[in-house]
């Protein structure tokens, strides 16, 4: 008897249909089907059983990764045939809109925390009144799209602090009252949390992408994130949805930049998907705005009316709200010390380093920053001092260089090679450059290049091999010839699969050609496809360049011996 038969809907039917099919080409019976889906065998003999309820979603979800069949399209599938048979459950990622807080949102807090009269919470963080302005005017009509069961995706472009992520948060409030979920993909790991759930999404959900270049821009998994944001759009039976983001410009830049012919497009679905779909936010006020400011502040708005006095001139009152520009003077009038460690951390962000620094790699990186006045002015604890300065806040509940705990990944096991590889984590403090000053920093310090104690801490300290294959290219780009095979070498040592096609068409320059097959073979066990860098590699004329630009035809960099070069300034 099959599922119609048994009053089950068309949906449950298929869905049972193609999972016995994948079956049938796997050959495997329903014990083996279960050992490799994780599943319970009840749970997969009820799954295929034309007698029994619709199986859940992550049942689905494990039978289609076990049998290798597309899940988004079983899960489809399943959706379809709960609500065909009337068990359809919230069983989707996230929350309903109005038990959700602003500041947990990533909205930047404004002024300081003013305590709450009600007994039932102690203390309640205050937004200032909210101004709309021309990019409100575009969600808002994509909110109204959303409402007409319309699907949409907007990401908001625009530099730090200048009001991206509140627009979107006042821009979902009317869907709070239709019973609309919203859903922050975060734990453990943000672009990790996104591809795992996208799936999952139920209609009538926000999905909230701030600072969607840890999403988008995730070099793993940004492109599989890409395709399933499209999926969940482009699919009418998952909508409505409502896909929010916010972006800085060079990442919106770097996304939508063409590649050269023959170079490799790592951001090619990312780019179709911001298509059309992102809305630019300007740094500042402009006049009617600064008015309708104004009318709020004279209304007893006190945040406003506070921020107003410093700026009213140059219309930026979000960066004012949330603290920026007393960031700006406290990195300023820093100490010796303390500027250092920014200057330091500046440099290792715009270089590419993660958001998470390391305090041994910011403390030895600082030391060639200072003059030689203030360094020998140094005392034993200068660098405890000079943490604790720039931990304080400012206005906006911020701190130039607070000290940051990063969550451990936490993926589950996977048989594929090097797929389940996981970075090693940092020992020690870790600690996170202010959005503001990091900006700041790309531009006041875009034509300096780091001191040779920046480039030895990072070789010494830093472990992620993303972060030294990025340090590799900068030091590159910057003649540090030397300090860019180091810590290309010590990249390929922690995993880079980059790093170790580089040094393979090294070796391939130099006439090692059993060297470069073998870096090739080692980042194919990482997970690289590097079948068409093997074919150009093997026949590339073996003469080529040493680490400092140096003809030789008799360099091995197999042979490699880590010194300190003698001017890495």
């Amino acid at each position: 008897m099959n599922d119609e038969q048994n009053g089950h809907g068309s949906a449950l039917t298929e869905l049972r249909r193609r999972v016995a099919d994948g079956v049938a080409q796997a050959r495997l019976n329903q014990q083996q089907l279960a050992q490799r889906a994780g599943l319970g065998r009840t749970t997969v003999s009820e799954a295929l059983s034309p007698r029994k309820p619709v199986p859940s979603a992550e049942t689905v979800a494990a039978l289609a990764r076990a049998l290798r069949l597309p899940v988004p399209d079983l899960l489809d599938l399943q959706r379809t045939a709960a609500q065909e048979a009337g068990t359809v459950t919230a069983d989707g990622p996230g929350r309903p809109i109005g038990e959700w807080e602003p500041h947990d949102l990533e909205v930047h807090p404004a002024g300081p925390g003013t305590t709450a009269a009600s007994s039932e919470a102690s203390a309640e963080r205050a937004l200032p009144g909210y101004v709309p302005r021309e990019h409100d005017r575009v969600l808002a009509e994509a909110v109204r799209d959303a409402k007409a069961s319309r699907s949409r995706l907007v990401v908001l472009v625009g530099t730090s602090s200048t009001g991206k992520t509140r627009a979107c948060w006042e821009a979902v409030q009317p869907l709070a009252d239709q019973g609309w979920w919203l859903w922050h993909p975060f734990h453990p790991d943000r672009a990790q949390a996104a591809l795992e759930q996208l799936h999952h999404v139920r209609p009538r959900t926000v999905v909230w992408l701030n600072e969607a270049q840890h999403y988008l821009g995730d070099r793993a998994l940004g492109e599989q994130i890409a395709a399933a944001v499209h999926h969940l759009l482009v699919r009418p039976e998952r909508g409505p949805v409502l896909v929010l983001g916010t972006l800085w410009p060079e990442y919106e830049a770097q996304y939508n930049a063409l590649p050269r012919p023959g170079e490799a497009d790592p951001y090619s679905r990312v780019r179709e998907l911001l298509a059309g779909r992102t809305l630019a936010v300007p740094d500042a006020f402009d006049a009617p705005a600064l008015s309708a400011a104004a009318v709020l502040a004279e209304e007893g708005d006190r945040l406003l009316a506070d921020t107003l006095t410093r700026a009213r001139t140059d219309g930026r009152l979000t960066q004012d709200l949330a603290g920026a520009p007393e960031l700006l003077n406290r990195y300023q009038h820093a100490s010796p010390a303390a500027k250092a460690l920014l200057h330091a951390a500046m440099d290792a962000r715009r270089l590419g380093v993660g958001l998470h620094l390391p305090q041994a790699f910011l403390t030895d990186a600082a030391t060639d920053y200072l003059s030689q006045s203030d360094y020998d002015q140094l005392t034993d604890n200068w660098a405890e001092r000079a943490y604790a300065e720039l931990a304080k806040l400012v206005h906006g509940k911020q701190a130039p260089l607070p000290r940051t705990n990063p969550r451990p990944p936490r993926r589950p096991p996977t048989t594929t090679p090097g797929a389940g590889t996981v970075a090693p984590q940092a020992a020690g403090p870790q600690f996170r450059l202010a959005d503001y000053l990091e900006q700041h920093g790309r531009t006041s310090r875009r034509h300096l290049c780091p001191p040779g104690s920046f480039w030895h801490a990072a070789h010494t300290h830093l472990t992620h091999p993303d972060d030294l294959h990025q340090l590799a290219e900068a030091a590159d780009k910057r003649h540090r010839l030397e300090w860019a095979h180091h810590l290309r070498r010590r990249a390929a040592d922690h995993g880079s699969t980059v790093a170790l096609s580089r040094l393979a068409d090294m070796r391939a320059k130099a006439g090692d050609r059993a060297g470069a097959e073998d870096l090739l073979r080692q980042a194919a066990d990482f997970g690289s496809d590097m079948a068409q860098e093997r074919e150009q590699l093997v026949r590339r004329w073996p003469y080529g360049l040493d680490p400092d630009g140096i003809p030789t035809l008799s360099w091995q960099p197999s042979v490699y011996v880590p010194r300190t070069p003698p001017d890495a300034s």
